[in-house]
């Protein structure tokens, strides 16, 4: 079924649906009410989202009790984020009896994961779609309000993966999807299951993107997938680093940015490609070691060693010497030791990353790791004594770390005003460190110089240069 493009003043969308919906655009608009869980691929699917139900006839508002149509963007890379899912339907309650004509939803890797099965453990919700049908969200919802429990969780594994950036409203930094899905199968993780098979977007396509952001005042952009380095153009156009080389030599772009790197595609062309565009690229990497024992390493299916990640680490820390590393550490995998649990630590005092995202074991559905027994589980007293101990030892070497940017002068990126405080702006150094000021909002946009004046691990205040 073909539908004609359908113009707005921020894009243009190209509403081509392979299925059997027949579909109206509303007559009378209605709100829409979003909740995210999880990474920054689902903050990116919610703009996505908006920017869809907009062309529709959707507007958006910031409470649910404004609301017709509530969804919530779900993840299940851990177990907490679907407790809260299924927590957050449930305040609802009160609410849906007040406004019978309200639909609740849930989208995201929840709703891939469970489907049909979501609609029948859970009171009070309409609809469920998937990560793979979010253009058809507006169709989904149309169908929810003439009947109850819609599922549409259906993913395509074959076709190309084409898609178009769309945000609502021109920023500083926007998100550029380049990969979706996973084939890596790390024992833990359930993403290959919720994303499906990995699938790169041309390599033109995505330049094209970045270009046209570009053209709209976009100054920083952030590259997104599952494996984002495992990037390979369809038409064999180039790999993860010829993308980088390509977007820093053909676009205006002041600042490029991605996540998630997996370290066994980290190789020496992307180390070149930070070397020779150190000023777009900045001096920032995240590359999730998840395991500083080999042992472990291997059971989890990252298919890298500790020397291997060592060796990779040490490799562009001497290249660029005043590179930032962050990483992610699963504590408590089941059958892992206290021997084990100490070589992680050793690892990160060894190459003190100046931010570490650390996580309990959590099992997840269709994962290998659910094949280990009760007796082979660490206990959750042991996974929380690891977790405190780690983020004691990070803490340490984080703050030391933070002391060494005091009284120096970075360039910064102004994002916009503070969340914190709307009086306050904030941007963010070539280390990708937040950093607070203040300043005129007229500075937006602008790489100012800024003097930190006090400094921890996750943000610092500054004052502007004249």
């Amino acid at each position: 079924m073909q539908f004609a493009n359908v113009q707005n003043a921020s894009h243009v969308i190209d509403l081509t649906w392979q299925n059997d919906y027949v579909f109206t655009m509303l007559t009378a608009p209605q709100a829409v009410f979003i909740t995210t869980y999880g990474c920054q691929m689902n903050e990116h699917d919610t703009e996505r989202m908006f920017s869809i139900l907009e062309v529709h006839n959707y507007y958006q508002v910031t409470a649910p009790e404004d609301a017709d149509v509530i969804i919530i963007n779900s993840c299940s890379v851990r177990e907490k984020p679907v407790h809260k899912v299924l927590s957050e339907i449930g305040t609802y309650k009160t609410l849906k009896a007040q406004k019978p004509h309200l639909k609740i939803g849930v989208g995201g890797c929840v709703g891939q994961q469970e489907g049909k099965k979501l609609l029948s453990k859970v009171q009070n919700l309409d609809f469920v779609f998937g990560t793979d049908t979010i253009d058809l969200l507006p169709q989904i919802i149309q169908e929810a309000q003439s009947k109850k429990n819609v599922v549409q969780t259906k993913m395509d594994h074959r076709g190309p993966y084409t898609i178009e950036t769309m945000v609502r409203n021109t920023k500083v930094s926007a998100f550029v999807t380049i990969t979706k899905g996973c084939d890596n199968f790390c024992s833990f993780c359930v993403v290959p299951f919720t994303r499906g098979r990995e699938r790169s977007r041309l390599l033109s396509e995505t330049v094209k993107d970045v270009q046209n952001l570009v053209a709209r005042g976009v100054k920083e952009i952030t590259l997104l997938g599952q494996n984002v380095n495992s990037y390979k153009s369809p038409d064999g156009a180039g790999d993860f680093s010829d993308l980088l080389n390509t977007i820093c030599e053909q676009t205006e772009l002041k600042r490029l940015r991605y996540t998630t790197s997996h370290p066994k595609d980290f190789d020496d062309k992307v180390i070149q490609a930070h070397i020779k565009h150190v000023e777009k690229l900045g001096l920032y990497l995240h590359l999730p070691v998840q395991s500083g024992s080999t042992r472990v390493l291997s059971a989890m299916n990252r298919g890298y060693t500790r020397e291997e990640y060592l060796a990779k680490v040490l490799k562009i820390k001497k290249a660029l010497p005043e590179i930032v590393l962050s990483t992610d550490v699963i504590v408590g995998f089941p059958t892992e030791t206290d021997s084990e649990f100490e070589e992680t630590l050793s690892l990160v005092r060894e190459l003190e990353f100046e931010n570490v995202y650390s996580f309990k074991y959590s099992p997840r559905p269709f994962t290998k790791a659910l094949k280990y027994t009760a007796e082979e589980q660490v206990s959750e007293d042991v996974k929380d004594k690891r977790l405190y101990k780690l983020m004691d030892v990070q803490e340490e070497i984080g703050f030391k770390k933070a002391q060494t940017y005091e009284n120096k002068t970075y360039d910064i990126l102004v994002e916009g005003p503070s969340r914190a405080n709307p009086q306050v702006l904030t941007g963010r150094t070539v280390h990708n460190k937040v950093v607070n000021f203040l300043g005129d909002s007229n500075l937006i946009g602008e790489i100012i110089p800024v003097k930190m004046i006090k400094s921890q691990p996750f943000s610092m205040r500054g004052e502007i240069l004249n």
